[in-house]
């Protein structure tokens, strides 16, 4: 099989993570790969904030993870089960929003061209990831630390700016299986 194709398959989104750290060297390679990604207009409106400190992520968390929680509530009454498995796995872990990762990925954007753009540098990085060997997971919820001004200063958050990701990378602790994936929808004309 084509190996783009391959890992493209294969890749999943990791939430247990050895503590091993990632050398800077690897960490640059994944970066470069968000930055070959395609943008709209050639305008690369992206660029990448990397934590790795503890401070810096206990800090992340205790910003990230009230907002998680007030979006995992509106979710209990319309998704009862998605919302039962979710705080189960909460409760599991010390760090349910970025899963103890060694390293996170702030890619941030602004300008018109952002919100087309900045997913493109994410799923090349994720994709990077897996060619070397590195699990990896776009978390949601990891984004939603921009109301705690520490954190807009140490990201360099500008008014304009937005947070595509952030993406978790680490080494993974196994490989989940394959979730069920529908068949594409697809119209020939």
């Amino acid at each position: 099989m084509n190996a783009v194709i391959d890992a493209i398959k294969k890749r999943r989104s990791i939430r247990s993570y050895e503590s091993k750290p990632i050398p800077k060297d690897v960490v640059n390679m994944i970066i470069e790969a968000g930055n070959e990604a395609p943008s709209a207009m050639n305008s690369q409106p992206w660029r990448f904030v990397v934590v790795e400190e503890k401070k810096i992520k206990d800090k992340l968390l205790g910003a990230a993870l009230p907002n998680a929680n007030k979006i995992l509530e509106m979710i209990k009454d319309a998704d009862p089960e998605r919302y039962e498995m979710i705080k189960k796995r909460y409760a599991e872990l010390k760090d349910p929003v970025y899963y103890s990762a060694p390293t996170i990925i702030f890619v941030i954007g602004s300008g018109r061209y952002a919100d087309h753009s900045c997913p493109l540098a994410c799923e090349n990085m994720m994709l990077a990831a897996y060619s070397l060997g590195l699990g990896s997971c776009w978390v949601g919820f990891g984004a939603m630390v921009t109301e705690d001004e520490e954190i807009r200063n140490v990201l360099e958050l500008r008014e304009d700016d937005k947070i595509f990701g952030p993406i978790l990378l680490g080494y993974p602790k196994g490989h989940p299986e394959r979730p069920p994936k529908r068949e594409p929808q697809v119209k020939w004309l």
